[in-house]
Parts: C-alpha cells; sequence; structure tokens
C-alpha cells in the first residue's frame, strides 16, 4: 500500500509512540551506518536518518524512501530489498514518500544532493538497504532466541515471524519489536543468498498501481488547497527576449484576476481560476524585444553545429598516438553525423503549488530533484531550509525534465507576492516550447583498421551547445563539457560504462562548444543516445568497409569487454542473428553501455522504397545490469525506453525560428503512435556483476540498430536523425 508525502516529525512522533523498531540508515564521513532509532530518544533531534523502516505491534512494516515514484517501479524495487533481507510478509508492507532531506541523498552522488536521475536510484541504494533488512532480521531473531533462551541458531525468520525450529513455536514480528528495540543494531549482519530471496527477482505487484488505478493518486495538477489561486506565465517567444511594456491594468480588470506580478521568468497572472488566469495573460498584450538569437532558426542551428566541427576544440579524451594510427592503417573510413534537439514531452506537463507564509514555506512539486527546490525555494524566501517543505508528489513522467526545476520558483515567487497558496500550471504549448531540450550535436569520425580488421585509431570531433553553460550560466572550465560527452567518454557519477567498450588502443575525443547558449539539458541517458547512434552507426560502417559481418566485427573488437560481448551474443542468439530474411526487409545490431549496465539489440525493419517508410517490426534487446532486483520494471523499463526511441528515431524534432521555438504542441511536434510500435522482446542476462541502473540504458541502441538494419535492407547509409521517409528516400537514391 501507498501513503502519500510523510513529514519527518510526524514519522518520529509515530516511531516513538509505538515504541517499535525503528531502523535508520545514517550518512557519515566514510559511508553510512545503520541505527536503531528506538535508542537514540533521548537524542533523537540530532539522529539524521537516509532511509527509514518501522516495524511497530501491530505487525506493520513502514518503509519511507526519498526517491520520487515516476512511473519507473522505484519505490516498488528500493521496497522490495528491505522487505527480502527482513523476511517481511508483503502483504504488510506500507510505503511512503519522503520529503528533502539532505540525509536522503544517493550515496552515488558526492555532492549529498537528493535527486533521480541516471538511473541511479535501486543502484545506489542496493547494497545498504540490503544490509539494513538483514540488520533487522538479525535483531528480531535474538530477541525471539532471548525470549524462548534458545540460541539464536535454532531460530528461523519467515513471512514477518520468528520460529524456533525444534519446538516449532513462533512469534510475529508485531510481538518482537519492542523487545527488539532494545537492542544493539549488529554493523555487519548476514545476507541472504540470492537462492534464498523471496521478493528480489520476482514479480511482484507495483505499490503505486493500486492509487493510480483509483484515481486516489496525487499527481501535481491534482494538488488542491484552501483559498488557492492558479498563476499562468505571460513567457518570452524568443530566447533573451525582455518585455518592453504590458497592460496590467487590463490583465487585472479581467474578472477573477488577483494579481499580475512582473518576474525574471516571465509576468504571472494570478487569479480565481485557470480560465481566467489565462484571459488576463492574454489581455496583457506584451510587447517583446527581438531577443539575443534573432537569426535562430532550425537551418542556422544545423549549419553552425555543423561548421564547429572545422574549428578547434578541447580535448576530451586522449589515449596513444591518434594520428600515427590513421597513417599507417589498412583502410580508414570517416563520416559525419548530426542529431537535432528533441523535447522531454513528458505526460503530465511542468506545475508546481507554493505556499509561502512568514515562517514556513510548503512546496507541492512533482520533481526528480528534492535538493535544488528546497534551495530555491529558500532563496526566495528567505527561510532557512529546514523551514521550507518539499512535497514529492506522484510524477507524471520526468526523463530528466523535472530534475530542471524552473517551475518551482515561479510558484514560490507568486506565492510570495500574493500571501496565498499558488499553483503554477503549464500548457501542453508552454511545456514544449520553454523545454530544456537535449542538446544538438554534430559529429566527425575518422578511424582506421588493420589487415585483421581491428580497429587501430579512432578520432572524433563533437560540435554541441554546452550543456553546462545553460544550467550554470558559466562555460565549463577548458571546454570540457561533463554532461555533453557523457556517453563518449569516463564521467565521474558512473565509471563503468560511459565511454567507448570497444578495444581502441589510440583514441582521441575533441570538443568544439558553440557560443550559442540555449536553454538544453540531459534527456532520458543524458547524452548516450546521440553518442550510441553516431558510435553503432559508424561501427557497421567500418564493419561493411572491412567487409566484414557486423556482429562478428564487434565481437572482434570487444576482446577486453566481457559484459559487452555477452549481451552482443544472447541478442544475436535470440533475435536469430544471420538468418535470411524476405526482400526489403533488413537487421540491424547496436550495443551500448552506460548507467553501469550493458544492453544490445536488433532491430528488423522493412523499407518501403517507393516512398522511403521504414516500418520496425521486432526489436529485441538483451540487458546485463547486474543483479535484477524487480525483472517485471526492467521488463517495462526497457520497452517503455524502446518506443520513446523510436519516437525519437522517426518523428522527433524541435523547431526553430526567429529566435525561439516554432514547434509547440503534438500537431507540429509528432511522436510516435502505439500502431507504430513494434513487438519488443526483453531478455534478462543472468549477471551477478555489480549492480546497474535500467531506465535508461534500453534506449541508446535502439537508433543505431534500425540504422543499421535500414542499410541492411537497401544499402542506404543514413546519418541525420530522424529518419523521415524524405531523408531515407534522399538516402536511397544516393546508394
Amino acid at each position: 500500500m501507498m501513503k502519500t508525502s510523510i513529514t519527518r516529525r510526524s514519522f518520529l512522533k509515530g516511531s516513538l509512540a509505538a515504541t517499535g523498531l525503528t531502523i535508520a540508515v545514517s550518512a557519515t564521513p566514510l559511508g553510512y551506518r545503520l541505527l536503531n532509532a528506538s535508542e537514540q530518544k533521548a537524542s533523537i533531534s540530532i539522529l539524521n536518518p537516509n532511509v527509514w523502516f518501522e516495524i511497530t505491534p501491530d505487525n506493520r512494516v513502514a518503509i519511507t524512501l526519498g526517491a520520487p515514484e515516476m512511473g519507473q517501479g522505484t519505490h516498488t524495487a528500493l521496497a522490495m530489498i528491505i522487505a527480502d533481507e527482513l523476511e517481511a510478509d508483503w502483504e504488510q508492507i506500507e510505503v511512503h514518500q519522503g520529503g528533502a532531506r539532505k540525509e536522503y541523498a544517493n550515496p552515488l552522488w558526492p555532492l549529498k544532493r537528493q535527486v533521480a536521475v541516471a538511473s541511479a536510484t535501486v543502484r545506489g541504494f542496493y547494497d545498504i538497504l540490503r544490509k539494513a533488512g538483514a540488520s533487522g532480521r538479525a535483531m528480531l531473531v535474538q530477541a525471539a532466541a532471548m525470549e524462548w533462551g534458545v540460541p539464536e541458531k535454532e531460530c528461523q525468520a519467515f513471512n514477518s515471524a520468528v520460529k524456533h525450529t525444534k519446538s516449532n513455536r513462533s512469534l510475529t514480528y508485531g510481538q518482537l519489536c519492542l523487545k527488539a528495540a532494545k537492542l544493539q543494531v549488529p554493523p555487519e549482519p548476514p545476507l541472504k543468498k540470492e537462492s534464498e530471496f523471496r521478493y528480489m527477482g520476482k514479480k511482484i505487484p507495483r505499490v503505486d498501481i493500486p492509487a493510480k488505478v483509483s484515481g486516489k493518486a496525487i499527481f501535481g495538477f491534482d494538488v488542491m488547497l484552501p483559498d488557492m489561486l492558479i498563476a499562468a506565465f505571460a513567457r518570452p517567444p524568443a530566447y533573451g527576449a525582455k518585455p518592453i511594456s504590458f497592460d496590467k491594468t487590463a490583465a487585472e480588470a479581467v474578472k477573477g484576476v488577483r494579481k499580475v506580478i512582473p518576474a525574471p521568468m516571465g509576468i504571472a497572472v494570478c487569479a480565481e481560476s485557470l480560465d481566467a488566469a489565462w484571459k488576463g495573460r492574454d489581455a496583457l498584450n506584451v510587447k517583446w524585444s527581438p531577443g539575443t538569437w534573432p537569426e535562430l532558426n532550425t537551418e542556422f542551428l544545423e549549419k553552425s553545429l555543423r561548421e564547429g566541427l572545422n574549428k578547434t576544440g578541447a580535448q576530451g579524451a586522449k589515449r596513444g598516438d591518434v594520428n600515427k594510427a590513421l597513417a599507417e592503417a589498412a583502410k580508414k573510413v570517416e563520416a559525419t553525423y548530426y542529431v537535432p534537439c528533441v523535447a522531454h514531452a513528458t505526460m503530465e506537463p511542468m506545475n508546481c503549488t507554493a505556499h509561502v507564509q512568514q515562517d514556513r514555506c510548503d512546496v507541492w512539486v512533482p520533481t526528480q530533484d528534492q535538493t535544488v527546490s528546497q534551495k530555491i525555494a529558500s532563496k526566495i524566501t528567505g527561510l532557512p531550509p529546514e523551514k521550507v517543505h518539499i512535497h514529492t508528489t506522484y510524477i507524471g513522467g520526468g526523463f530528466g525534465r523535472r530534475a530542471r526545476v524552473d517551475f518551482v520558483p515561479e510558484a514560490v515567487i507568486a506565492s510570495k507576492a500574493v500571501g496565498k497558496p499558488v499553483k503554477v500550471i503549464w500548457t501542453r504549448e508552454e511545456d514544449i516550447q520553454h523545454d530544456h531540450f537535449r542538446a544538438p550535436m554534430a559529429h566527425r569520425i575518422e578511424a582506421g583498421f588493420d589487415n585483421q580488421s581491428h580497429v587501430t585509431g579512432w578520432s572524433h570531433k563533437v560540435s554541441a551547445l554546452s550543456i553546462v553553460n545553460s544550467i550554470t550560466g558559466k562555460p565549463p572550465k577548458d571546454g570540457f563539457d561533463l554532461y555533453v560527452l557523457w556517453g563518449l567518454v569516463d564521467v565521474p557519477i558512473s565509471p563503468h560504462g560511459n565511454k567507448i567498450a570497444y578495444d581502441l588502443p589510440n583514441f582521441y575525443v575533441e570538443l568544439a562548444l558553440s557560443d550559442m547558449v540555449l536553454p538544453v539539458f540531459p534527456w532520458r541517458s543524458i547524452q548516450n543516445a546521440p553518442h550510441a547512434f553516431v558510435i553503432e552507426s559508424f561501427m557497421d560502417e567500418l564493419a561493411h568497409a572491412a567487409g566484414k559481418d557486423p556482429l562478428e566485427f564487434r565481437l572482434q573488437n570487444l576482446k577486453n569487454n566481457r559484459r559487452a560481448k555477452r549481451v552482443l551474443e544472447t541478442v544475436a542468439e535470440k533475435a536469430g542473428w544471420g538468418k535470411a530474411l524476405p526482400k526489403g526487409q533488413g537487421r540491424g545490431i547496436a550495443q551500448h553501455q552506460c548507467m553501469a549496465s550493458y544492453a544490445a539489440h536488433v532491430a528488423e525493419v522493412s523499407v518501403n522504397e517507393k516512398d522511403g517508410k521504414v516500418e520496425v517490426h521486432r526489436i529485441v534487446v538483451a540487458i546485463d545490469c547486474g543483479p535484477a532486483v524487480a525483472p517485471f520494471n526492467i521488463t517495462t523499463q526497457i520497452e517503455g525506453a524502446v518506443t520513446m526511441a523510436l519516437s525519437t528515431v522517426f518523428k522527433e524534432e524541435i523547431k526553430f525560428a526567429n529566435g525561439g521555438v516554432t514547434s509547440a504542441n503534438f500537431d507540429d511536434y509528432d511522436l510516435i503512435r502505439l500502431s507504430e510500435v513494434p513487438d519488443i522482446e526483453v531478455h534478462i542476462v543472468k549477471s551477478n556483476d555489480k549492480i546497474g541502473g535500467v531506465g535508461e540504458p534500453g534506449l541508446p541502441p535502439v537508433a543505431p540498430a534500425v540504422a543499421n538494419a535500414v542499410f541492411n535492407a537497401t544499402g542506404a547509409r543514413l546519418r541525420r536523425m530522424p529518419l523521415t521517409p524524405e531523408r531515407v528516400l534522399a538516402a536511397i537514391k544516393k546508394a
């Protein structure tokens, strides 16, 4: 059963009143340690819990999690980890959404940031939650042994009870929790063997689904407060545009409008209803300045980035002597690729509700970043962070967009100005036009191989808009933009699996950043998807130039990457790689590693060479994410990632004109339809390697697998997304 937001104060009061067993995970400079909160009554005010679970005399197991639930099944997976090691009855589990606290910070983030990005939640908390659950189980077994006066080895926990194996006596966790609460937490509790898991690795019903199907789930749009106003913003139509004039009197004369508030991001109209807010916004009749980049349009942006490939950039990575390797290569291949801006296009547009009072601020928001949301509200209100209460609602799609919390200050500023609760609601048009897009990129690669088809040198030039500059307002130091290069070179957050997987003895990456500053931001898989499209399409080009089968060529250049080889071999077997297909059809293969997981895809397509239309019939996926905590979640996440990727492969591209965005809604920003989604097969590779993420790794290999399949069917090489019928037809004619 899923419960909504719970404050630390009310949780602690309930815990102490119940005087049950409460296990806390506390952050220390040396990592994490387990605490028995029941022992901390005298100093409970200084206890800083990260993740709590509580067992009370009524046999209830309450789990409070800081990570948000945005459809990815995080609350279920994290609860499964605790419940399994605790040996709790799943029917007695309750899951609560925790507020914003530094103690909820993900261990993978070095700056103690409570943020759900980079597929890091389950992999970040996996080890510590296992340990926390196992500690509770050990304490309950010890309490039962003391009660019966028998050795602990004769007692066994099962399904929220402890049984004495010799006498067949048993006590429930509820009966034991008060006694267990007086015991010390074992620092190194014995963990279960995989064969003993009851929940992990099994299909468990998700805890968030009942509330969602019954309509009881509270998303950001659903928040309603007494005397609440609705705010709509007039926003600049071009980047950098400022209001020259607006008619405040006319707007405030609209029935239901309470106040017009100029703000850094636009002009807010606060009203009694959304309709009144919209009408008041229209009545403003704002005149805007031309903006920073009046010449910006779709063609200008692409031309600028392609020209950037001829400019000197910053070194992103270097290994060996790539110039010497290319000069001595038996054969060289060069190609240029382009990937455009795409929107996050979440199901639920951006929204936030804030109530600023003299001594506190409450913010109800579907956010991926509680830490920054709290800091922003604290700065605007002048209140200390502990006086700012972030109530994280269910999230109707994140994909990275809700880690950029530009919608939070809007609600806080408006509420502070009117002295009442204010809900800011974005329209779909606002959501698309004022998104922070996936950064567009141009790539040029030159690579060579020897007579045995081993790639000996790889020189990779990237021209892109800076994500760091978009976020911070300052160019990255030395021109190295970690976000832009994520998926091509190593990054600190995830040292495993964020670089080219292949054996490249000589490797060079150069990054030329544009001086154009547009709102770009991490999009599902950060920039791994654009990089994978380029790298894996180019690997196919190399294989073709070498006269090798694409699978054989990849495996030959992956001798030092066991996990990448394994997923390629698995997906090839499951997809029937090498089997004949009818004329006009083709298969393509691709692999990529990101978020510490490894994935490989095979796409089967047919191409109409008369009109250039491509139909994808089947996508087969193999993923190695280490221990598979929640296989059903993994499968659904991969299916969603594949579908989202296909939408960008064939349809999505943000259009610009007159210094701003012209794409506005789904009539001119097209998305994939359900009828266009192919059969998707997901195969989870059995793995005991370090746990990885699953929300994003299923996305990057899709585009190159499809593009390579089109080449296999037609001989046409596609180097620019999306793969529209016009582009496919032009490539076929050129081939």
